[in-house]
């Protein structure tokens, strides 16, 4: 059975029902107990699991990811929230030098089972400070996973596994998702992590792109297939680790690549799968790859210049025109 329900609700169901399914696991966080979550994702938690599996936190990222770390160390599962992904840099001491780096230090006697999730990338008229994309950042440290869903029923099916995962994990949301409906099964279910999907078929060129930027790829796609091309839409769902080969099977099929990601262009996923690509299909290939990232430039605060800055459907159109040489 399958029935609609917002992208919070969907990460909200995954966490309870796996709380309810190993008591060694618990959510921290600002604001996730008292206030049921700044974005609502943790509503009712704390009355069904009370305040030693529920628990606030000060303001004070680089604490409460260490103690999290510690935790996992020592047998349990946390779920660590950060309000905005922009505010874990105060922690990535933390997270890079010791959750990423702990099993292998340690020769394997200390995994850390555990996420770091909340919100990525830009989220309105927010300015530069909390408006920022760093997968490609966590994406490049060995030892973590980082997963980034764009719906409803990838958000769950994700979050579950990543719970269940015995790697740390980086799983970014987007603050603009979080009231978006999609289908999700009634019944419990888990998706691999790492591996990207097919998301629409198509036959004249690929759009590669993850997250927030899928919404982007679809309006795209739709605009392009009433010019009558076909585009095939995948979705990567993980950046680390890169599913290359679903990339690279349809790069095959339409000899054109254009991939969209939100952050900025230098060193960003979308050049990481540009170089694998050209490599692996240079004879296939029938254009040159095309690429959109954010200008490179702090995200300004005015809508209209935000606009300028960020991705945009228009700006995908082109790039796809650009590749069939239209």
């Amino acid at each position: 059975m399958m029935r609609k329900i917002q992208f919070r609700q969907a990460l909200g169901e995954a966490m309870s029902e796996e709380m309810r399914r190993d008591r060694n696991i618990f959510l921290m966080g600002e604001e996730v107990a008292e206030y049921n979550g700044a974005y609502k994702v943790s509503q009712g938690m704390l009355d069904e699991f009370g305040p030693d599996r529920v628990i606030d936190t000060p303001i004070s990222e680089l604490g409460f990811a260490g103690l999290g770390i510690g935790a996992a160390m020592n047998g349990l599962r946390p779920i660590i929230e950060f309000m905005t992904f922009n505010f874990s840099l105060v922690a990535i001491d933390q997270v890079v030098n010791s959750a990423a780096k702990m099993m292998s230090m340690s020769g394997g006697q200390f995994p850390v089972p555990m996420v770091f999730r909340g919100p990525t990338g830009n989220a309105g008229m927010l300015s530069s400070q909390h408006s920022q994309s760093f997968e490609n950042w966590y994406a490049n440290c060995p030892g973590l996973k980082v997963v980034v869903p764009s719906t409803p029923y990838d958000a769950k099916g994700l979050l579950k596994a990543a719970i269940r995962d015995d790697d740390p994990i980086i799983f970014m949301e987007s603050e603009l998702m979080y009231g978006d409906k999609g289908e999700v099964p009634e019944g419990e279910y888990l998706l691999p992590i790492g591996k990207a999907i097919v998301a629409q078929e198509g036959k004249d060129a690929t759009l590669v792109s993850f997250g927030k930027m899928m919404k982007i790829a679809w309006e795209a796609a739709q605009a392009m297939q009433e010019q009558g091309i076909s585009v095939e839409l995948v979705d990567m769902r993980t950046v680390r680790p890169l599913d290359l080969t679903t990339v690279i099977q349809s790069v095959k099929k339409t000899h054109r690549l254009v991939i969209v990601e939100e952050a900025w262009p230098l060193g960003s996923i979308a050049s990481e799968i540009a170089y694998q690509v050209q490599k692996h299909t240079f004879d296939y290939l029938d254009a040159p790859i095309q690429k959109i990232n954010s200008e490179d430039v702090p995200l300004p605060y005015a809508s209209t210049l935000i606009e300028e800055v960020l991705p945009n459907t228009g700006k995908v159109v082109r790039a796809l025109n650009a590749v069939l040489y239209r």
